[in-house]
């Protein structure tokens, strides 16, 4: 059956290489060379990296080793989150001056939502351009911006014209864009399943388009249905002002690699404490404790208990992480320890639902 699509007029603000930017920023000698936010020439992992750095190949969650060996003459620069932080919710107090449905989706991204906005403004495409100026001007960064009817169209748009850039997919282009746009650059589609698709035959949206429903449930599961429904426009999920997280996290990433247990009981038990005081922050607990160990061959494992209650409480995370840790023998020495929370206790928030079909209204003014 079909029904008409909720036309909304959505924007993706999207910060160009957000953190490296900050540092260039902060200290303008860093401005046209490359730059690695994160890690080091001997270890650690890349957070961020420029544009400048981004042409030799650095990309975030790189080695430090491997980073310099792709651009040598590359600098790394230590993290400051609280300085991100503090960048952020300026750029974020600009995003409700145009209306308060405003998703964050990181310190350097947000969805909002102008369909109504405070400005009285009809033109979304409008309204991202005086955003992008505005954080330009007062705050001395470039963002980049993606218009269209819904979430999942702006955020690929937004990676149109970067950097600071924006693009704008009005009602009527929507089918075109999205069966002319490569199939790796769907978001949601990542390296693994982009190689399963190009083998089905899939290269393009267009390619994506033309298997049914059934074909894409046999090959992709409950990811099947996503990815029928978003090729076709079909994204029906609303700009949430306060997005309900699905775990929470910290972990740790040390200096030199851990080779027993026992030196490890410490690292867990910070890490822990970090842990505790974002659940406490955001009064959150959780059911589902995964301790993360990455060895020094950047090899990854992972080992989950979950509990018959709610949880939050330093002791009882660390009880149970420590409890992990000695659950399996170690495979290596450890580079970096993780703890998160997940089967939170905001799990039995309402989800939203996708609609099978839809035509499109195309009068609608970006």
């Amino acid at each position: 059956m079909e029904r008409d699509f909720p036309l909304r007029k959505i924007i993706h603000v999207d910060m160009d290489a957000f953190y490296a930017s900050v540092e260039e920023l902060d200290n303008p000698e860093l401005k046209g060379k490359p730059v690695a936010v994160g890690g080091s020439e001997n270890r650690g992992v890349v957070s961020a990296a420029n544009y400048e750095a981004r042409k030799y190949g650095v990309r975030s969650a790189m080695s430090g080793y491997l980073a310099k060996k792709n651009c040598p003459h590359l600098i790394f620069v230590k993290p400051r989150y609280a300085r991100y932080s503090e960048i952020s919710k300026k750029i974020r107090s600009i995003f409700f001056d145009y209306t308060d449905l405003v998703e964050p989706l990181s310190l350097d991204e947000a969805y909002l939502d102008v369909t109504v906005n405070k400005k009285g403004n009809p033109s979304a495409t409008l309204i991202a351009q005086e955003i992008r100026q505005r954080i330009f001007d007062e705050v001395g960064l470039a963002a980049s911006a993606g218009i269209s009817i819904n979430k999942f169209i702006a955020k690929v748009a937004s990676d149109y014209n970067k950097p600071n850039g924006q693009k704008t997919v009005n009602p009527e282009e929507v089918s075109r864009f999205l069966e002319d746009l490569e199939i790796r650059k769907f978001y949601g589609v990542g390296k693994v399943t982009a190689q399963k698709m190009y083998k089905l035959g899939i290269f393009t949206g267009k390619n994506l388009k033309e298997k049914p429903l059934e074909f894409l449930e046999e090959h992709f599961g409950k990811n099947g249905a996503y990815y029928y429904h978003v090729v076709r426009g079909i994204h029906n999920s609303e700009v949430k002002p306060h997005r309900i997280p699905k775990s929470v996290g910290a972990e740790r990433t040390f200096k030199k690699n851990l080779s027993s247990e026992i030196f490890m009981l410490e690292r867990l038990e910070h890490i822990a404490e970090e842990l505790e005081r974002r659940l406490n922050k955001s009064k959150i607990a959780g059911k589902t404790i995964t301790l993360k160990i990455k060895y020094s061959d950047f090899t990854l494992n992972t080992r989950s208990k979950t509990l018959p209650y709610f949880v939050s409480d330093k002791a009882l995370i660390l009880e149970t992480a420590k409890e992990l840790l000695y659950q399996e023998v170690l495979q290596n020495s450890v580079r970096l320890l993780g703890i998160s929370l997940a089967n939170l206790n905001t799990d039995n928030k309402k989800t939203e639902s996708r609609e099978d079909s839809v035509s499109v209204q195309l009068k609608f003014d970006f």
